[in-house]
């Protein structure tokens, strides 16, 4: 057997690879990525909103809710039969967030704009327009009159009962959808009155 020649070197310890530095950097996971690019998608889906709104009224140069009261002495008499059939003459109006124009409503703009016809001023808020008026049962609504969510998030019109006993509201619903009739989906709501 033959001895093979192997090699040694001595190494002084001071020319030795320095101890690694820690460096505060974070590892980001599939997940944070998916996270930024969802806050992303919703940062410009907001501001697309914004713009869309600012669209719509640009838009829209009938009256507002304000022309309307201006012109409309407080206290006028009215319907609440007119009041409905004023409201289901903006039927198919987008939905717009923080809309009061029939170029797009809100739900509560919408009953803001229609109420306002009638020289009645509400806020533009469905919790508020909720809790101020006459609560009333409803053996005691008629249509015309205000549904109100408990939880303060939705109103529309009250507008009767269908066939099978549903009560319907006519509203404007949510993004995506148009002004009309269907039939209310909770029995968490009150009907509130505006006098008439």
């Amino acid at each position: 057997m033959k001895k093979a020649n192997a090699q040694s070197a001595d190494v002084a310890t001071d020319a030795a690879a320095p101890a690694a530095a820690h460096e505060d950097f974070q590892a980001t996971s599939v997940d944070d990525i998916a996270n930024a690019k969802q806050a992303q998608a919703r940062a410009a889906a907001a501001k697309a909103a914004v713009a869309k709104a600012a669209s719509y009224s640009a838009a829209y140069t009938g009256p507002t809710a304000a022309d309307y009261l201006a012109t409309v002495p407080a206290g006028t008499s009215y319907s609440l039969a007119a009041v409905l059939a004023k409201a289901e003459t903006y039927a198919g109006s987008p939905y717009q967030y923080g809309g009061a124009t029939p170029a797009g409503f809100d739900c509560s703009g919408f009953v803001m704009f229609v109420y306002a016809q009638f020289g009645v001023s509400l806020p533009h808020s469905s919790s508020q327009q909720g809790h101020i008026g006459q609560t009333i049962s409803l053996a005691n609504a008629q249509p015309g009159d205000v549904i109100a969510l408990n939880d303060g998030s939705h109103v529309g019109f009250y507008a009767g009962t269908d066939a099978s006993g549903s009560v319907m509201i006519y509203d404007a619903p949510k993004p995506g959808g148009v002004v009309g009739l269907r039939p209310i989906w909770t029995s968490a709501y009150h009907i509130q009155h505006f006098g008439g």
